[in-house]
């Protein structure tokens, strides 16, 4: 009998081991980080053992480089100068996106006379990345600011002009058919159907637009750029210092994390009745 309850006892604990484990791994912030243990752990052994007979920085040598940068200058500027001077020149190329393609994508897939017209051209230029554009820009623009914007601009525009395209063409047709029904004119298909349906995915086309825009610094500022966060890596390359190579990457994904977390925020905000697929 004893043997019995000793046996049960043990069964009970071994559920609730089973259990807590269970949990723990349902749990989508304990999975986060088991997750960036595992990459900075490969990371780390990578730095130990070497690449090739390459050096490569450790994490903590980029922490120790990303300290360093934060007090002192590099061309005339901290790192937050550089990343200021990289947001900016993402902003502007943002809000240039934003002006252009927008209406574009919208008109696109509002009219089949403009989808007709436009697209054929479109689809020239859509495989195109940023960065094949770089030799034009410099003989257009030089090595002014202007260059740098207008690569930004080519990474932003095109998955916005394709998603505001989208948003207007998944709209389902019943949706139209029940505000006919109810009385509805044209413009009311528009303003009380057409938009609301379609602005998901719309603002999911302004998050990418902004994250391919930020993922464009680098091959804008390859374009004779003395500051901004692309130049930290590039000086890098330079120098040998993968330390700042990856200090100019992880501020990247950084800004694009945060970039990417406020609009989530925003957009939840903005449409309510988005439907959550996390």
């Amino acid at each position: 009998m004893i043997e019995q309850n000793t046996g049960t006892r043990r069964q009970r604990g071994n559920q609730g081991e089973k259990l807590a484990i269970h949990a723990l791994l349902g749990s989508k912030k304990i999975l986060y980080l088991i997750s960036l243990l595992i990459f900075f752990g490969l990371w780390q052994l990578v730095h130990i053992t070497g690449y090739h007979g390459q050096s490569i920085s450790g994490p903590l040598q980029v922490i120790q480089e990303l300290v360093k940068m934060s007090g002192d200058e590099l061309a005339g500027h901290t790192i937050f100068g550089h990343l200021w001077i990289s947001f900016r020149r993402v902003i502007i190329a943002f809000g240039i996106a934003v002006v252009i393609g927008v209406p574009l994508g919208v008109l696109m897939g509002f009219s089949p006379i403009a989808n007709a017209i436009v697209r054929p051209v479109f689809e020239l230029f859509k495989p195109m990345p940023p960065i094949s554009w770089i030799s034009l820009a410099i003989l257009w623009f030089g090595i002014s600011e202007t260059s740098k914007v207008f690569i930004i601009l080519i990474g932003a525009l095109v998955p916005l002009i394709i998603n505001c395209y989208n948003g207007i063409r998944v709209v389902d047709e019943e949706l139209y058919h029940v505000i006919r029904m109810l009385g509805g004119n044209r413009r009311d298909e528009i303003i009380k159907v057409m938009f609301p349906a379609s602005f998901p995915t719309i603002f999911a086309g302004l998050q990418i637009s902004l994250s391919m825009a930020w993922g464009s610094v680098l091959a804008a500022e390859m374009v004779g750029a003395r500051e901004g966060v692309g130049f930290i890596i590039i000086a890098g390359m330079n120098q040998n210092d993968t330390a700042m190579i990856f200090a100019g990457m992880v501020i990247i994904a950084l800004t694009a994390f945060a970039i990417s977390a406020g609009l989530s925020y925003l957009e939840r905000w903005i449409c309510p009745w988005k439907t959550d697929l996390n």
